[in-house]
């Protein structure tokens, strides 16, 4: 390299932002992930033997991913390419593959190619992208921040090894932190700008996880205290920059399934509080009220039920309001349902009785509706016997006819069997006096 490329180089470094500049360029400056590439783990093994196969980073964000990959092409000695899924073409695809291709025929060197944001690739990218990888024209590092069981098709993902990587903990962050500041020369140590383990601790906090998430922090926080003449990061310092926070949410990934998840699991464990946390989860990270809305219509329904029948009054009148009031008062009333179906008595009985009578309807096809149940509204049909021995139960004692009501075939059927929770024990004593009529 050159005197005037060496300096372009260097020019290029200073402008690119702290998390990229303090990358690990080797095993032992990488944190975490301890359980993937610690020492004499399989990942580590695979790529330090140089048997490397395709492999997919699921994570995420800020765990190392990027990282990981160019290590990997580092030890093996392998070119690197890089493809951005959300850019990235057929046609940027073809050109990394004929790329490798020539330098494999040239020097029998391998191309490591990373695919950040695999999961954004369409079926016919994926396809593309399929018998390079089983013909080892490159090896595919892909990373992913969603759950790649949903996101990539059965036959490259049998082709690849997944990783699981994990968020950061305090301890590593203020480690990544720390060799930052003190860094001489990719690092801020020429800021010459001091902070205290209180203040890499808040900033590890506010990041959840998110190495790079800190850094930014951090470098936004000392580019602060210069500008102010200060040598020493204040917690004022980090709150600034750190104020425009995202919280990990997206509202189309797998992050967003699993909140809901645990919002509903909450209302159905009686749990208020975590009902309440969860619930203002989505709401801080922009999930429409409604759709929170209309699954608590539905759990009212499928887990309270006839246990307390004012719990889908309930979530329809919350739902009512909501549309009356918007936000940012409309979250009062998503409150007020939220710990009112926590609380409730609760009964999966409605859904279990719906289940098993469609599973008797998709058996046994359209039986015969029995002839006392006709309504026989020509002259033929009461000639036929339609409606003759049905029996109004209005005109007997208590409003009820000892009568049966299904299809001769399902007559023994029980689909509804309420509980002993709320409502539903006075339900279930009224059903065995009639049934015992019945039988009678």
């Amino acid at each position: 390299m050159g005197l005037f490329e060496q300096e372009e180089r260097r020019e290029q470094e200073a402008n690119m932002p702290l998390a990229a500049r303090v990358r690990p360029r080797r095993f032992d400056e990488f944190v975490g992930q301890e359980h993937i590439i610690g020492p004499g783990k399989a990942l580590r093994r695979t790529i330090e033997a140089d048997k490397l196969s395709s492999f997919i980073l699921w994570g995420p964000p800020g765990t190392g991913k990027t990282t990981l990959a160019l290590l990997v092409a580092e030890v093996t000695n392998s070119q690197f390419a890089s493809l951005s899924a959300v850019s990235a073409g057929v046609a940027d695809l073809r050109r990394v593959v004929d790329e490798a291709q020539r330098l494999r025929r040239a020097t029998s060197r391998r191309t490591v190619l990373f695919i950040d944001e695999i999961h954004r690739f369409n079926k016919a990218q994926q396809d593309a992208l399929l018998p390079h990888v089983e013909r080892g024209t490159v090896t595919l590092v892909g990373a992913t921040t969603e759950n790649p069981s949903f996101e990539l098709n059965a036959a490259l993902l049998s082709r690849c090894r997944v990783f699981v990587l994990e968020s950061l903990d305090e301890t590593a962050l203020v480690t990544v932190l720390q060799r930052a500041l003190r860094d001489p020369q990719h690092g801020l140590l020429h800021r010459a700008v001091k902070a205290d383990d209180e203040v890499l601790r808040t900033i590890a906090r506010s990041s959840f996880g998110d190495a790079r998430k800190a850094l930014t922090t951090l470098e936004v926080a000392t580019e602060l205290a210069v500008q102010q003449s200060v040598n020493e990061l204040t917690i004022t310092h980090v709150d600034e920059a750190a104020q425009h926070k995202a919280l990990l949410y997206d509202k189309a990934g797998e992050e967003h399934y699993n909140v809901i998840s645990a919002f509903i699991k909450s209302l159905r464990g009686s749990d208020p509080d975590a009902a309440v946390y969860w619930l203002v989860r989505m709401l801080e990270a922009g999930e429409p009220p409604r759709f929170i809305l209309r699954r608590m219509v539905i759990f009212a329904s499928e887990d309270v039920g006839n246990a307390d029948p004012r719990a889908l009054e309930v979530a329809t009148n919350a739902l009512a309001a909501f549309e009356f009031v918007g936000l940012p008062e409309g979250v009062l009333p998503l409150t007020q349902a939220a710990t009112y179906l926590a609380c409730a008595p609760k009964s999966n009985a409605v859904i279990v009785a719906y289940r098993e009578a469609r599973e008797d309807v998709r058996e046994h096809g359209p039986l015969a509706v029995p002839l006392k149940l006709r309504n026989a509204v020509t002259g033929l049909m009461k000639h036929l016997g339609y409606g003759r021995e049905y029996k109004y139960p209005h005109n007997s004692d208590g409003n009820y006819v000892p009568e049966t009501y299904l299809p001769d075939e399902l007559l023994d059927r029980r689909y509804y069997r309420p509980t002993e929770h709320g409502d539903e024990k006075a339900i279930a004593d009224r059903l065995d006096t009639w049934r015992r009529m019945r039988q009678r």
